[in-house]
Order: structure tokens, then C-alpha cells, then sequence
């Protein structure tokens, strides 16, 4: 994790904090996960430590990070961020709200998404695209988008607060950079938005993330 830790930090803008899992995997009070199993609870508890150090790179104190009632974190007043794990990584963001209205972060081990997936997540237009890749590379391609998407639906919910479908959004990809926009209205954004990400990969993973700046 560390080395893909190091490549996304080179790509985020300014303002923008990451942080990985380093203490120990304890819940705080106030962290409450109902129901959950023994790996969902260490899952859980890993975002909350990486946030944590995301938002001591802000200079904040260290403080517990609830869960609302519509299951997303509850950042301390004037911060805003993403917290994203998978097996083997767990990676959170943080920025002010007065630079961020939404921060977004996915990240995936890097094995192609299977080819019953497609459908799911990806447009007509983008379908197209892949299939001009040679087959290979058409998985890990839509595996990229996938977690692309992942990240810009990430940065626009603290704004709308809604949940939309992979066909919502449009990626387009270019280099270490790539567009989100709306194909459809989401209030209060509308159709034609776009949401501007930045990636990185290594050989175990692929990691994107978004920002919706304020103002």
C-alpha cells in the first residue's frame, strides 16, 4: 500500500491530505457500526485511522468520525472527505470546505471487472471505446472506469445526497487525469456537470479521486 499510497499523493491538488492506516485499529466512542461482523468492524475502524491522519495533516485534533444516518462519515465542522478501503488498502482524503464543496476517493485491487459487469457500469459510448482495446486490457479498462466513477459519485453525495446508477455519469479518460459529467440532472447539479479526477496505479492497485471546489 505505501507505494500506491505515494503515487496518489503526487497527483492531488493543493489543499488535499491523504491518509493511510497508523495506530492501532480501535474503534473511538461515538464510532458505531450496528450489525456489523468482525472484518466489516476492522474495515471500518482502518477508514476511520486513515481519516484521522488525513485530518491531523490539516491540523486537526484527532477526534471520533460517526457514522449518519445515511451511513457517511461525519467530519468535524469545516472539513470535508473520502475514506476508501479494499483488500490490502485503506486510504482516506480530507480538504477544507472553504476549497472543497465534495472529495471523492475509490480504490480497487487491479484485476479486470468481469465481463457480466460491463453492462452495469459502463455507457453506450464508453462501451464502444473499450472495445477498440485489445481484450486484455478491455477488463482492466473497465475496472478503471468503474473505480472512476466510484470516486465522482463520492465527491458530488455531500452536495446532492442522492444515489444514482453507473449510467449517470460519463468518464473520460486522459493519462493520470479524467472527466465525470452528468448525463443527467442530479439536484441541485445539473446535466452537462463535470467533475474533474486524477488516478494512480500500481501493479497491485488502481486508485481515483475527484474534488468539487467550492465556489
Amino acid at each position: 500500500m505505501p507505494d500506491i499510497a505515494a503515487r496518489l499523493r503526487a497527483v492531488l491538488p493543493s489543499g488535499v491530505t491523504l491518509g493511510e492506516v497508523d495506530e492501532a485499529l480501535e474503534l473511538w466512542p461515538g464510532e458505531v457500526l450496528p450489525g456489523a461482523v468482525p472484518a466489516r468492524l476492522a474495515e471500518f475502524a482502518a477508514g476511520r485511522s486513515a481519516a484521522r491522519q488525513a485530518l491531523r495533516g490539516l491540523g486537526f485534533a484527532a477526534v471520533a468520525i460517526p457514522m449518519a444516518l445515511d451511513r457517511a462519515p461525519i467530519w468535524p465542522q469545516a472539513a470535508t472527505g473520502s475514506i476508501s478501503h479494499c483488500t490490502g488498502a485503506c486510504l482516506a482524503v480530507m480538504g477544507l470546505t472553504r476549497d472543497y464543496r465534495g472529495l471523492g476517493l475509490d480504490i480497487e485491487p487491479l484485476h479486470p471487472l468481469p465481463a457480466e459487469l460491463w453492462s452495469t457500469v459502463l455507457r453506450p459510448e464508453e462501451h464502444k471505446e473499450i472495445s477498440d482495446l485489445p481484450w486484455p486490457q478491455q477488463g482492466l479498462q473497465v475496472l478503471r472506469i468503474f473505480v472512476a466513477k466510484e470516486a465522482a459519485y463520492k465527491a458530488q453525495y455531500a452536495i446532492t445526497r442522492q444515489i444514482f446508477d453507473f449510467q449517470t455519469l460519463r468518464i473520460t479518460c486522459q493519462d493520470q487525469s479524467f472527466t465525470a459529467k452528468f448525463y443527467d440532472a442530479v439536484h441541485p447539479v445539473g446535466k452537462g456537470f463535470q467533475i474533474q479526477g486524477r488516478c494512480a496505479e500500481n501493479h497491485h492497485f488502481f486508485a481515483a479521486f475527484c474534488a468539487v471546489p467550492t465556489g
